[in-house]
């Protein structure tokens, strides 16, 4: 068996081309705000933000075609946040900002609970936890008499 010679430790950063940088900036900014991300470099054309440990850049694409899910590329982005109760506070976030929610707040598989959602483009973001519900199970204190 090959052993490998490096280790990826993380992602470190995406990069997203957008049709209308402004109404995107605008868009981003709220929802990085709302996530706890903060303004990491602004270069005019391209701006970027941080959490400490993820990195999320938009720039302007040269052409004007918009993201359609199903073609090649991307499908979606999730973000991974501390609790369902964020979850839920995040789809609560996007409807007063009237962001298209294609899946709400749900458990889509056992102890996956997510939210889905659209960018400006139509690209598909996600705002997801696991783990909580077998977590909670595990603190239970045992029902067994000694």
């Amino acid at each position: 068996m090959a052993r490998n010679k490096s280790r990826v430790v993380g992602i470190d950063h995406i990069s997203v081309r957008v049709s209308d940088y402004e109404k995107s900036k605008a868009f981003y900014a709220r929802l990085f705000a709302f996530l706890g991300f903060e303004l990491s470099d602004d270069y005019g054309t391209t701006i970027g933000w941080t959490n400490g440990r993820t990195r999320y850049w938009i720039a302007p694409a040269e052409g004007r075609k918009t993201h359609r899910i199903g073609d090649v590329g991307l499908h979606h982005y999730a973000f991974e946040l501390r609790s369902r109760k964020d979850v839920d506070a995040l789809q609560g976030f996007l409807e007063k900002e009237r962001v298209r929610i294609v899946d709400p707040a749900a458990e889509y598989y056992d102890d996956y609970y997510a939210v889905f959602f659209l960018d400006p483009d139509g690209l598909k973001l996600e705002g997801m936890k696991y783990g909580e519900l077998a977590a909670r199970r595990t603190r239970r204190p045992s029902k067994k008499k000694s």
